[in-house]
């Protein structure tokens, strides 16, 4: 389903054959069926979270490079149970919900609005106005069509499952209010307030230290009238149990120092390192010690900026050289 945000970012402008997108399960296909109105936003979201994703990892090892032409658009890296895994679906499904909200507020869809439930009291000096982002649909949305694959009785479903919700929960936790100032002059007299999302960008920060801090976890195997059933518990009992906050996964990482088909790896030569930083990014770690090349680059830029009364900016045009470090 990951490939509907890779592939079908154009849904918006077109109209939609649910059975011609690929790779959908039949409960997905029902779900597309049944709000057609609001695929273009569920393609949204699936593309702002490859996008958050990438810049999350744009300096580590792991890079979250796509695969074209393919329905696996991560290609093997999504069939290990690794922190990686944990952060693609947590963010794959919050930019669903965050989208689909998103959308119903600004009217774009007839089968959803601004949320009127969860209010409560105003505060002194505001009262409620604008649209409130209804994010309890937005997640509902989220939870039917992410979800709708992750039903077997097995490891990964179930973290899948629960790294699904924790990128959801995470909108919820950052929701907060947002006010327009009125009255004369700009005197803020009374303000209007409603409950606003943040910024994307705020979501993928919060979870990108959720993946630092992920859960690891090992498989139980469970008898039960259906048959055997895994679920999964924390594997370190001195540390505290995981909550719907936080990610889970049970398989160790690869390096992804080097090119490995079977894992997915680009490995990471050529790759873009910067020389005087000591974490991940840095040419030592990135490289994983195999140094690094250093190259100069010319580029022009825009320099001797003088503003103008009124109301411009003129910039001559410089040629400026820089040094680019690159992995061996």
């Amino acid at each position: 389903s990951l490939a509907i945000g890779h592939q079908y970012s154009s849904l918006g402008t077109q109209p939609i054959l649910c059975g011609s997108i690929p790779g959908l399960v039949p409960k997905q296909l029902r779900f597309c069926r049944n709000y057609v109105e609001i695929m273009p936003s569920v393609a949204e979201g699936v593309k702002i979270g490859i996008q958050e994703c990438q810049h999350q990892f744009r300096g580590r090892r792991w890079n979250c490079t796509t695969v074209n032409d393919s329905l696996a658009i991560f290609g093997p890296v999504l069939d290990k149970a690794t922190r990686e895994s944990a952060f693609v679906h947590a963010i794959a499904s919050a930019g669903v919900a965050f989208a689909v909200t998103r959308s119903c507020a600004e009217g774009s869809a007839t089968i959803c609005g601004c949320d009127t439930r969860h209010k409560g009291s105003p505060g002194e000096g505001w009262k409620w106005g604008g649209c409130s982002e209804d994010v309890e649909f937005g997640s509902m949305v989220s939870r039917e069509f992410a979800d709708a694959r992750e039903n077997r009785p097995d490891a990964r479903s179930a973290m899948n499952r629960h790294n699904n919700e924790a990128g959801r929960t995470s909108i919820i936790e950052l929701m907060h209010l947002k006010c327009k100032c009125h009255g004369l002059s700009g005197s803020c007299e009374v303000k209007t307030c409603w409950w606003s999302q943040p910024d994307f960008r705020v979501i993928g920060d919060y979870l990108k230290d959720k993946y630092d801090s992920a859960s690891e976890m090992v498989v139980e195997k469970h008898r039960e009238s259906r048959g055997w059933v895994e679920t999964l518990r924390p594997k370190y009992n001195f540390f505290k149990a995981p909550t719907e906050k936080d990610l889970v996964y049970y398989e160790n990482s690869p390096n992804f120092c080097d090119p490995n088909p079977e894992t997915g790896s680009f490995g990471t030569r050529d790759r873009i390192c910067n020389v005087t930083s000591h974490g991940i990014d840095g040419c030592d770690l990135l490289c994983c010690g195999r140094g690094h090349n250093t190259r100069t680059e010319k580029r022009k830029e825009k320099c001797h900026c003088i503003f103008h009364w009124c109301c411009y900016v003129r910039c001559q045009e410089c040629i400026r050289v820089y040094d680019v470090h690159t992995c061996k």
